[in-house]
């Protein structure tokens, strides 16, 4: 992020691992421009591989026993903020059918308990930068394993008979899947962050993730292009993308032996011949219009509590977005490692950006932000992304339910709705384990006295009389309401659960999407 500290690739783009998707071969660009016209942007053809010499049995440089994952690297929600490059699938925000929405309820602000605070991960945008509203795909849990199996294509059957090969050996297939890459092709290690223990983990994730909707053409296309725009940050090229996919396959031959044959083989170069071209053009048509990322200066550090900061800065040139979104954030401290983190506020005036950051136990940049970073210093940001927005054709109701920082996009779409004059009802519910992490309920409570359409209530877990769900079904109806959730994963499917429970259709159950609710089919 820092122009000074941070070690840069190819045009000024950083290094950064991404995933087995890592391209290499971007469109051609004017030296010293990047934003020069694609041209020739087919990658190579991918051969077939792992039969030609001796492959490591382990990883080159950086794979082998990698560090015990932190809490930055299991974490994929906005409670901490803090997650990796979106690997997940989300589901496209919903188009909410227009209805009358219930009466406004008085202002009050109740205290109950929550479980632990929700989580909002997000979908990559769609080609406009930011995204339009879409119906969610959304189906109970446990559903994905047995739905794509109806009408499978011949590909698809092929490449999720490979996958439950290798699943039960995961970690081998990773390792193993960067020793070729970086033995084969060491001029990519650069790329990657030098501990590579978060990085690992996305291959499998990405895998599982294209695999299981390899069928569901809006969807992967969708998250692909998402991708593709995103790696641009990372230095990615367009020629990158065969010798990934030639490791990919090598890794997938070894582990897969049982099961593997030339009509295997030619079934996986086929989806990943797909898969690398949809991320390619995506990048090429988003160099055009935009830069890879923005450089971005601290302006203000309000340490909230001793692990919670709110950081505000300011882009170094025009960055657009809507409330709800998030974007990928990059420290001098800590070159080419990527977290996400929602934006805290709707768009300014000013075009300064907020966001809120706990610092969790062994986070790399999560701590950085909150304990080393201070007014000066100067992060990158890489492009915005995710569809939890509001959709203003429709004068339904919002059902908000936030926990931890995840109430900083809540936030947001407070300000979104206030902004455009709208007087539907607004019903935030906000989550915490104690009141001490409560610690942005006075900018809440100063909403609510501004906006009698809005109402919040504070849900405090400690003290144990009534669990989150309870308190929404005890407060509803809300069939008629547009729900939004944000937080850890973990009340991301609770809330989703008690959500569909009381009433209120999957269309119209909005969040950002965690690498376990794809998996879900949720």
């Amino acid at each position: 992020m820092d122009a000074p500290t941070t070690t840069s690739a190819d045009n000024g783009t950083s290094g950064g691992g991404g995933d087995w998707f890592t391209p290499r071969t971007k469109p051609t660009t004017t030296p010293g421009n990047e934003q020069g016209t694609p041209d020739d942007r087919r990658p190579a053809v991918i051969r077939p591989v792992g039969r030609q010499t001796a492959d490591p049995e382990t990883p080159a440089d950086g794979t082998a026993a990698p560090p015990a994952a932190s809490a930055d690297d299991a974490s994929t929600g906005v409670p901490d903020q803090e997650r990796e490059s979106p690997e997940a699938i989300p589901p496209p925000g919903p188009t909410a059918e227009p209805s009358a929405p219930s009466s406004p309820r008085p202002a009050t602000t109740t205290v109950t308990p929550a479980p632990e605070p929700f989580a909002s991960t997000t979908a990559p945008p769609d080609e406009p930068r930011v995204p339009p509203q879409r119906p969610a795909p959304v189906s109970p849990p446990g559903a994905a394993a047995s739905a794509p199996a109806v009408e499978a294509s011949p590909d698809a059957v092929l490449i999720r008979r490979a996958m439950a090969e290798v699943t039960p050996v995961a970690d081998k297939v990773t390792s193993y899947f960067y020793a070729l890459l970086f033995v084969r092709h060491p001029d990519l290690r650069s790329l990657f962050p030098a501990a590579m223990d978060t990085q690992r983990d996305r291959l499998l994730r990405a895998l599982l993730t294209a695999a299981e909707h390899i069928d569901n053409t809006d969807v992967l296309v969708d998250y692909l292009q998402g991708l593709g725009r995103g790696h641009r940050k990372y230095g990615t090229r367009a020629e990158h993308y065969p010798a990934v996919g030639e490791c990919l396959i090598g890794a997938l031959s070894k582990y897969a032996a049982g099961v593997w044959d030339e009509e295997m083989e030619a079934a996986w170069i086929r989806t990943y011949t797909t898969i690398s071209q949809i991320m390619i053009d995506a990048a090429a048509a988003d160099e055009l219009r935009a830069p890879a990322w923005w450089y971005a200066e601290i302006v203000t550090h309000d340490l909230r509590t001793p692990d919670v900061a709110v950081v505000t800065v300011r882009p170094d040139q025009p960055y657009p977005f809507l409330a709800g979104q998030y974007t990928s954030l990059e420290t001098p401290w800590w070159p080419r490692i990527w977290r996400h983190y929602s934006f805290a506020s709707a768009p300014r005036s000013d075009g300064l950006l907020s966001f809120h950051v706990k610092a969790v136990p062994a986070g790399w940049v999560s701590n950085a932000l909150v304990h080393r970073a201070r007014p000066g210093d100067i992060v990158r940001l890489g492009p915005p992304a995710g569809s939890m927005t509001v959709d203003h054709t429709t004068d339904s109701g919002l059902l908000c339910l936030g926990g931890g920082t995840g109430i900083a996009p809540i936030k947001a779409l407070v300000e979104d709705v206030a902004e455009h004059g709208e007087r539907r009802p607004v019903e935030v519910f906000y989550g915490a384990r104690t009141d001490h992490d409560l610690y942005d309920i006075d900018t809440m409570l100063r909403l609510q006295q501004s906006h009698p359409w809005l109402s919040v209530r504070a849900i405090i877990d400690q003290l144990a009389h009534q669990q989150l769900p309870d308190a929404v079904r005890a407060y509803g109806p809300w069939n008629e309401y547009d729900a939004y959730l944000s937080g850890p994963p973990g009340m991301i499917r609770s809330g989703v659960d008690a959500l569909r429970d009381i009433g209120i259709p999957s269309e119209r159950i909005r969040h950002d999407s965690v690498e376990e609710l794809v998996a879900a089919g949720c």
